[in-house]
């Protein structure tokens, strides 16, 4: 583990902001070119197609560069958890709470999950759960929140479906903070390439259990450009930036970070889809943008003035 992950306070450097710009931007542009996808692709297909592409790239990348590759004995145990929790608790919790309520709604409660990872990183990696994190807690919450706005009353008529997807956000917290409780001596690259390509491995045995084969030739030309837009970026670029982040930042101000993806998605769904966008998207865009700053501005700001 390198000398930046153990940051002595939450300031983050202007390379390591522009690294969580770049996350927030190009995984929440995934959603709308993800919508077309599984349009035509099933979902476990569609799953299994990102999981193993997004490893055996990852794992070609990081061979190529020669860097450490093969995971040493003591961290086996932690990446088994971490795609336990981080790759198949996530994948599989999501589907079926997906299949169960909108997917509006689904993924709200899924973005809960900084408030997950910042209480596990306060118990088990004694990351301060300072005031400013806090209201940026409240603040990005909230702002997830007035994007479903009354529909959260229909949350009742599935709760199922609100168990699954918070099943989800949980797993997906607590496979963040194994990831950063680690000391790691393999490679980032190969670290979510392992673990993509191992998660994938039972998710594609739910593809052939559960799904019937799909025809490559029936996909159009469109839904190609979509799948490779969630290759490139989100399976690759953003696995990689994601978990860097997490061992380079607390974990916390990593998950922090997600908060923003959500309202990129619904901005671009509008721009590419032609999705409706109203007052709540604006007032949800004003709540998140504000706990963002708090979190990765303002303390680098407050440093510079010291």
């Amino acid at each position: 583990m390198t000398a930046s992950t153990n940051l002595a306070s939450d300031t983050i450097p202007l390379k390591g902001l522009m690294l969580l710009m770049a996350l927030t931007l190009l995984w929440g542009l995934n959603w709308p070119f993800m919508k077309t996808a599984l349009n035509e692709i099933p979902v476990w297909w569609f799953r299994t197609i990102c999981l193993f592409f997004g490893g055996f790239s990852l794992l070609l990348i990081a061979a190529l560069s020669r860097q450490v590759v093969i995971p040493t004995k003591a961290e086996i145990k932690p990446l088994f958890f971490c795609i336990i929790f981080g790759i198949l608790g996530w994948h599989l919790f999501s589907a079926y709470g997906v299949t169960l309520l909108p997917a509006g709604r689904a993924v709200i409660i899924a973005f809960t999950m900084p408030i997950w990872a910042s209480i596990l990183g306060s118990i088990f990696l004694n990351e301060p759960l300072t005031k400013t994190k806090i209201i940026a807690l409240v603040l990005g919450m909230s702002g997830l929140g007035v994007l479903i706005g009354p529909d959260l009353i229909s949350l009742q008529s599935s709760p199922i479906g609100a168990l699954c997807m918070l099943g989800a956000a949980i797993t997906w917290a607590c496979g963040t903070v194994i990831f950063k409780k680690t000391q790691w001596r393999t490679s980032t690259s190969a670290l979510a390439g392992w673990q993509l390509t191992i998660g994938g491995i039972p998710i594609a045995m739910g593809a052939v259990l559960f799904e019937q084969p799909f025809d490559p030739h029936e996909i159009s030309p469109q839904a190609y450009y979509s799948l490779g837009y969630v290759l490139a970026f989100p399976m690759i670029f953003c696995q990689w930036a994601y978990f860097k982040s997490v061992q380079t930042f607390p974990a916390s101000i990593a998950a922090m970070s997600t908060l923003g993806i959500p309202v990129v998605g619904a901005f671009s769904s509008a721009l590419i889809l032609g999705e409706h966008l109203g007052y709540r998207e604006f007032a949800s865009l004003t709540l998140i943008c504000a706990a963002l700053a708090a979190v990765l501005v303002l303390p680098s700001l407050s440093k510079n003035k010291t």
